[in-house]
């Protein structure tokens, strides 16, 4: 008997509607936000999660991801390298989405139109404080300032035109207003106000890198007591960013502070990378007189100087501070550093940067060290707490529904990693070297790792704004 073709079609079309792009199949499913961790099949479709099922699922491309953990793409809240190098680092560490809001950027539209079509991943930015505080009083730095925006007092007409930079920003769709204070140690406790009540107006976070660090007064608790000062009185919520390289041994009295905060009601968040280490700009303010004791009893040899690898001394601190560079901050105990990674309240975030293969490992590894070194090997937090910190908690302090879930309607962010063998491989001599155990990436539904490869014929990151 022949059928109709009009019923062929209507059989054809159940079918057609459950094919997917790609389907993930048989892999542990975790979702942070659902607690779900179970063996499913994921179906993607048009760049969206379109299925999470129990049973098989059709697709043009079917993927076997049995005996791995599939998860939403993880998001970094923290991440200076925003360049293609970095990128590819970071996908290979199970990033999907790679954010500069600490330091922030000025001007934003010009800094969104560059990446726009060109990223491997998702990226964004904050207005940031520095960068207008260098446009304006035209310092000579570059990432950082090194002299007129860290040395003067900011004039009246400046401050102002600061301000109006910051605040053009956010009409561009920065996704907050960045802040380093430690860097631009001039800057007015009114100024800083002022840019906290400016973020409570547009309901926007204020990620800030604070005043001081470490146990000297006035250090690490005196920073965090002005910006909960600042947070409570301008309404206004605050991320601030690496607690650990600012409290040192402090970090437990930092976070019972910070804890103490949010249970009288302040929106104040936080983060920290899983390293012994910090590392900025040898030229910038954190190194002024005094910053021994202010680093927590730190000396020249604990400095290792990015270019060549080497340790520091009283001769060669001189000369490389004129010249500017990257210097690696050997600091923060370990046993602080575990304390953080714990912390229920405490998010993973890189600070990363890699330049021509040199920098802080923290840009390459930070996300496969915690799965590998903090869940699997020390057991300081079950992998659930950990997925958590890496995509539901970022994607919560965004204010994005669409990302940090494994869930039906998500953007299809996805990171498909081996619970048994993910780890980092980047080292202090050797940071560029690429995380191993996360053989799947997606960004937007786009294979941007496969086999363990990066995959470079196309460019699917997309601009995060508010």
């Amino acid at each position: 008997m022949r059928v109709p073709s009009w019923v062929a079609l209507m059989l054809a079309v159940p079918m057609i509607a459950q094919q997917y792009d790609i389907v993930l199949a048989n892999g542990r499913v975790m979702d942070p936000e659902s607690n779900l961790d179970a063996v499913r099949y994921v179906g993607i479709r048009e760049g969206k999660i379109a299925a999470v099922s129990e049973s098989p699922l059709q697709g043009r491309a079917v993927v076997d991801v049995r005996g791995l953990v599939v998860t939403a793409g993880l998001i970094d809240l923290h991440s200076h390298g925003q360049t293609p190098e970095n990128y590819g680092f970071k996908a290979r560490d199970g990033v999907t989405t790679a954010l500069e809001l600490e330091v922030g950027v000025n001007p934003v539209s010009a800094w969104y139109a560059a990446r726009e079509g060109h990223a491997l991943i998702n990226f964004g930015a904050t207005s940031g404080h520095i960068p207008a505080r260098m446009a304006v009083m035209r310092d000579s730095g570059q990432l950082l300032p090194r002299d007129a925006a860290v040395n003067n007092i900011a004039t009246p007409e400046q401050a102002k035109q600061i301000y109006e930079l910051v605040r053009q920003g956010l009409d561009e769709g920065a996704l907050g207003i960045g802040m380093g204070i430690a860097y631009v140690p001039k800057t007015s406790r009114a100024e800083i106000l002022e840019l906290f009540r400016l973020a409570a107006q547009r309901r926007v976070p204020v990620y800030v890198h604070m005043r001081n660090a470490g146990p000297v007064e006035p250090g690490a608790m005196d920073a965090l007591q002005e910006v909960l000062a600042d947070t409570a009185a301008a309404g206004a919520a605050v991320h601030i960013v690496h607690i650990t390289s600012m409290g040192l041994r402090e970090t437990p009295l930092l976070l019972g502070m910070i804890d103490g905060a949010r249970r009288r009601g302040l929106d104040v968040t936080t983060e920290a990378y899983p390293y012994t280490a910090a590392m900025t700009d040898l030229s910038s303010a954190v190194f002024d007189t005094g910053w021994q004791q202010h680093l927590g009893g730190i000396t020249y040899g604990d400095l290792q100087w990015v270019a060549t690898g080497e340790r520091l001394n009283a001769d060669t601190f001189v000369r490389y501070r004129k010249q500017g560079g990257m210097v690696v901050i050997h600091s923060i105990p370990e046993e602080i550093v575990r304390l953080a990674v714990a912390n229920p309240m405490v998010m993973i975030a890189s600070d990363g940067i890699l330049e021509n293969g040199k920098g802080h490992p923290r840009g390459a590894g930070s996300f496969a060290r915690v799965l590998g070194r903090y869940v699997r090997e020390q057991h300081a937090l079950e992998l659930m707490d950990a997925l958590r910190k890496m995509s539901l908690m970022p994607a919560e302090r965004l204010g994005i529904q669409s990302k940090g879930r494994l869930q039906v309607g998500a953007d299809a962010d996805i990171t498909v990693f081996d619970p048994a063998r993910v780890i980092d491989r980047a080292t202090f001599d050797n940071p560029a070297q690429y995380s191993d155990g996360i053989p799947y990436v997606l960004v937007n539904g786009v294979f941007v790792v496969r086999n363990g490869e990066l995959q470079g014929q196309s460019m699917p990151g997309r601009p995060l704004r508010r």
